[in-house]
């Protein structure tokens, strides 16, 4: 029988700390790597490389601290379940969604605005782009299938009847349980070549990098208290 996750007075911050240290180590990273070739360089839809890369991780940053905003607030105290009472989750996926879908679509604007910066065949980007693609189409199959988007999204945190639940072991996460931050972040990574952007693939690695600070500073602490 699951019980509630145990109080603990730094909950809500628990790891963060952790978290804002990699963040300005990945920032660091970032601007050391902005020095490469043709990494400034090209525009779109009127902005500038720069103002692309600034949004695209903008959105990233965005994207995961809400995520922790919200988890830590209904683990500890179910604020927003209080508040909102029912629909609390329903809020929450949209804001996700909103921050999710915008990410892809962020490494295709900043690809497409320093295209050609990369320099590498044509050719060799487009079938590794489109290899990296594949897997994580795939993988959003397989998380409607067999995992559901809800989970994806941390219902667990919210409704405690979804920590019953056994672990998915089909599809895709039959490779690793955390196919989600393995594979989904491929997305991010295929403009990149697709177009053949350093921009794009330098803030992709960031993405990348940052994705798994979420999971080793936030998901996986509330995991340890959820799941005991």
């Amino acid at each position: 029988m699951m019980t509630e996750p145990p109080k603990h007075q730094n909950l809500f911050i628990e790891g963060q700390f952790l978290h804002l240290m990699c963040l300005l180590g990945l920032v660091i990273g970032l601007y050391l790597a902005s020095h490469l070739q043709g990494f400034h360089s090209g525009s779109f839809l009127g902005l500038s490389t720069n103002t692309w890369i600034v949004i695209t991780v903008a959105d990233a940053i965005a994207h995961q601290v809400y995520v922790w905003l919200c988890w830590r607030l209904e683990l500890d105290g179910q604020r927003l379940t209080r508040r909102f009472g029912d629909q609390a989750f329903r809020l929450y996926q949209i804001g996700f969604s909103i921050l999710m879908i915008l990410r892809p679509v962020l490494a295709f604007a900043l690809a497409w605005s320093n295209r050609g910066s990369l320099p590498i065949d044509p050719w060799i980007g487009y079938i590794i782009g489109i290899s990296l693609l594949l897997p994580s189409i795939y993988l959003m199959y397989c998380a409607k299938r067999y995992f559901s988007f809800e989970r994806a999204f941390g219902i667990d945190h919210f409704d405690a009847s979804y920590r019953n639940l056994p672990l998915v072991r089909e599809g895709i996460f039959k490779w690793t349980p955390n196919a989600m931050y393995v594979f989904g972040f491929f997305m991010l990574w295929a403009p990149a070549f697709l177009f053949q952007s350093i921009a794009a693939l330098m803030v992709a690695a960031f993405s990348h990098i940052y994705i798994w600070v979420h999971y080793y500073c936030t998901e996986l602490p509330d995991m340890r208290r959820i799941y005991g």
